[in-house]
């Protein structure tokens, strides 16, 4: 499965699980698994890392999600948030990429004007992390 691929099945398998309790996780991972291909690597590592440091994620998304609350956004903006500032925080993507796959990703599954709201957010996020001074 190609990264771009494995991301969005991320983003999908994300948004799902966000209508269940966390504590599921390994339970709707061996039920899904049943019926797709979750055997990528980078799928499994990242829907438990992201499971596993939601809060961390979460504070970050709030503290540069400027006048919005956790609360206000959509399951599906806060699927893709989640995916990118993983990505930029544990993994060795470049945060341009990510930043860039998760637009992506928003223009395809989310309403006309989040692929700007999510580029300002991870855009913040990346420069607050100080990951735009190392590019």
């Amino acid at each position: 499965m190609k990264r771009r691929e494995a991301r969005e099945a991320l983003f999908v398998l994300l948004y799902e699980m966000s209508f269940n309790r966390p504590e599921e996780l390994e339970e709707t991972l061996e039920r899904e698994g049943e019926k797709r291909d979750l055997n990528d690597a980078y799928l499994l590592s990242s829907i438990r890392g992201i499971y596993e440091k939601r809060a961390i994620l979460d504070d970050a998304i709030a503290r540069n999600a400027h006048g919005w609350t956790l609360e206000r956004l959509s399951r599906v903006t806060l699927a893709i948030l989640r995916i990118s500032v993983y990505e930029m925080t544990y993994t060795d993507i470049p945060y341009t990429i990510s930043i860039n796959e998760a637009v992506e990703l928003a223009k395809k599954y989310d309403h006309d004007q989040a692929p700007t709201f999510i580029n300002g957010i991870l855009n913040a996020v990346a420069e607050t992390n100080g990951l735009k001074k190392n590019s």
